[in-house]
This record gives C-alpha cells, sequence and structure tokens, in this order.
C-alpha cells in the first residue's frame, strides 16, 4: 500500500506540473485584455494601461510569465485580481464558505436519496416502488438545473412566497435568526443540485446492486444462513459501492468550483458565479488559480477513490 501510495504521489507531481502549463498556454494565448476598458477610456493615457502591463508582467514572453507564476503558487501567492484589486488567495476564500455549504448539503441530500432509494428498487426489481424511482430518476436525470431552479423560484417564491429566490451573503440577523435565514436561502439551490445529482446517482446505485445480488457469493451468504439484513448490508452494498465512489470522487472537485448555472440562477456568492464573472472580465489570475485547484482535487480524489476500492473490495490489491 505504501509504496502504491507513493508512486501515485510522484506520478502526480509531473501530471499537476503539465495540467498548470497546459492551462497557462491556453489562457495567455486566449483573446481579450484586462485591460481593455482604459484602452477605450479617452480619460486614461495610454501611458498608463503600458505601464500597468509592464508592472503585471503582460508583455513578457509566455515561458517566462509561467515560470513567475509558478514559482509564486508554489510559495502561496495566487496573484492579484485585475477586477477586484486584491489577492487571488483571498478573493477565493471569501466565496469558498458559501459554497462548500450549498454545495456539500447538495451532494449530501443526493447521497440521502440515491442509496437507500437505489438499493430498496434493486431489492425489488420491476415492483411499484422500482417503477416510481426509475421514473423520478429518469425525469430528475433529464430536466436541467437551470429549469427545475425557475420552477422552484416561480413555486416556492413568487406563487407561495416561502422562500427568497436571491441568495444573500450579508444577513443582517444575529444567534439562531442568522441560522434559520441561512437555511431558507440555501433550500432552493441544495434541493435543485441536490436532486439531480440524486436522480444520477440512483441508477448507478440500483444497476450495481442489481448486478451484485445476482452473483454466487450472495446465494451463498443466505444457502449459509445468513440474514437477509446482514446479506444486503454486509456483503451486497461493499461490493456494489465500488462504481458508485468512483462517481461521487469525480463529483466532489465539483464543489469547489461550483454549480455555475444554479448559482447564477440563485444570485449564490460562490466560486461558480466568481469564474463566470472573471471570464467574462479576463481576470486570469482567478480564472487560473480556480481551474488549476479544480485539476488538482480531481487527481487527488482519483487517487482517494482507488484507495477506497481496496477497502471495499479486498480481492484489489495494490502492487
Amino acid at each position: 500500500m505504501s509504496k502504491y501510495l507513493l508512486r501515485r504521489v510522484l506520478i502526480m507531481i509531473p501530471v499537476l506540473a503539465g495540467i498548470s502549463l497546459v492551462l497557462f498556454t491556453v489562457l495567455a494565448l486566449a483573446p481579450g485584455d484586462p485591460f481593455e476598458e482604459l484602452a477605450t477610456n479617452p480619460n486614461v493615457p495610454p501611458e498608463v494601461r503600458a505601464n500597468l502591463r509592464h508592472q503585471f508582467g503582460l508583455d513578457d514572453p509566455i515561458p517566462i510569465r509561467y515560470a513567475r507564476w509558478f514559482t509564486s503558487m508554489l510559495k502561496g501567492d495566487w496573484g492579484f485580481s485585475f477586477v477586484s484589486r486584491i489577492n487571488v488567495g483571498t478573493l477565493i476564500m471569501q466565496r469558498l464558505p458559501t459554497t462548500l455549504w450549498v454545495l456539500g448539503l447538495a451532494q449530501s441530500l443526493g447521497l440521502l436519496v440515491a442509496l437507500p432509494v437505489g438499493i430498496y428498487a434493486a431489492l425489488r426489481p420491476y415492483s411499484l416502488f422500482d417503477q416510481i424511482a426509475t421514473t423520478f430518476a429518469f425525469v430528475g436525470f433529464s430536466l436541467p438545473t437551470f429549469f427545475t431552479g425557475i420552477l422552484f423560484i416561480l413555486f416556492f417564491s413568487i406563487y407561495l412566497d416561502w422562500l427568497p429566490f436571491i441568495y444573500r451573503a450579508d444577513i443582517g440577523a444575529t444567534g439562531w435568526r442568522w441560522y434559520w435565514e441561512n437555511a431558507r436561502q440555501a433550500l432552493m439551490p441544495v434541493a435543485v443540485l441536490g436532486l439531480a445529482q440524486g436522480a444520477s446517482m440512483t441508477r448507478f446505485v440500483r444497476s450495481a446492486m442489481l448486478e451484485v445480488t445476482r452473483l454466487d457469493y450472495i446465494n451463498t451468504a443466505r444457502a449459509k444462513g445468513l440474514t437477509e439484513k446482514v446479506t444486503i448490508l454486509k456483503h451486497a452494498v461493499r461490493n456494489a459501492l465500488i462504481p458508485v465512489v468512483t462517481l461521487v470522487a469525480l463529483q466532489i472537485p465539483g464543489i469547489f468550483t461550483g454549480a455555475v448555472i444554479t448559482e447564477q440562477i440563485f444570485r449564490v456568492p460562490g466560486i461558480g458565479s466568481l469564474l463566470i464573472t472573471s471570464i467574462l472580465a479576463n481576470d486570469t489570475p482567478v480564472i487560473m488559480a480556480i481551474t488549476f485547484v479544480f485539476s488538482c482535487l480531481v487527481v487527488l480524489f482519483s487517487l482517494v477513490a482507488d484507495l477506497l476500492y481496496g477497502w471495499l473490495d479486498p480481492r484489489i490489491s495494490f502492487r
């Protein structure tokens, strides 16, 4: 295990370095200028724009700019936002708690829905419950989040006037009232994302459980006198979770980048809305930081998923 883990970590270093080089080169060659507004402003002399580009090193060759960015990144300096006029790390940390709160709850809701529904539907294939669960799973998986988000706003915010449809980061309440207001405004985006993720994961859980429950070792466990509860929970579910772990491990990095569409609909001040704003404003330091951290999380959680395989299925050995 230790040799396998060390080898995977050593492989991750050149992979992440290559990813950072590709991302930086693409963003550097992309059209657009972060100081374009200064060029179109007649009150700003061209010398000011030229001095700013020289100050931030935008006129240097791409290899020099990349080497400067990479060494600064290793020291924990992610650069300076051209739009917000603050450090990129500070800007991301301002948005990260909201994204973790909303999307973390959505991911948890999706798992809480998918696991019991998918397992029970697989144990009762083609029953009324299975048909209803399958129908709702297909509907939830097919409908885009911007459509369900608008439906939630129309019904719960406009028609019933129960929930706010704009997420506010500056709630003036204190104490329990603050927690209550945060829960109310997070309810709709969490429900939209959680149900969409739960619908897709339900199909994976059901399919994996159907395949596992037909294997010989499950019949052997039943023939040995084990109860149905022990057979399903201890033997079947554990092996059926392997494909689900892969899906969840690839979804977790998306929590950092945020749900771009859902955050735009509900005006959630998270990482996703920050990424969209930065792309529109050509704020390359912010774009580079968010995309590179997302790439790091994808590589990291791919390793975590591989390690979980060995815990879920003892037949898997690491060499």
